[in-house]
């Protein structure tokens, strides 16, 4: 449970770095960070399955690449629902989303689920 909580707040970290990075994605600050990081989380765990089965043809038809399109529209999904995180456009949204896969990737490799 504590290794839970550490990698949810690791993600929200990243999630607010990006922020800062990429223009267009504003949060308005870490307990912002930490409510999208739950929020993107619970997305994919339950709306992201479906949705790739759904998209699956035009996923094999691009070769994995709408994976990214798709993780941004999840991002952009859930800047509708968080009050104060805003996604301007949508290659802020693509942008972020890959950035946000790869430190989310980073986490988990630096701490994988059973470290603790």
């Amino acid at each position: 449970m504590l290794l839970l909580l550490f990698r949810l707040l690791l993600n929200a970290l990243v999630i607010f770095a990006v922020s800062r990075m990429v223009r267009g994605v504003e949060i308005r600050g870490f307990p912002t960070a930490i409510a999208v990081s739950v929020v993107l989380g619970f997305f994919n765990i339950l709306v992201r399955p479906v949705l790739v089965i759904l998209t699956l043809p035009i996923t094999i038809l691009t070769l994995g690449l709408f994976i990214f399109v798709l993780n941004a529209f999840l991002l952009w999904l859930v800047s509708e629902i968080v009050p104060g995180f805003e996604i301007r456009t949508f290659f802020a949204a693509l942008l972020a989303a890959f950035l946000i896969s790869l430190g989310s990737l980073l986490v988990s490799m630096i701490f994988p689920k059973g470290w603790a």
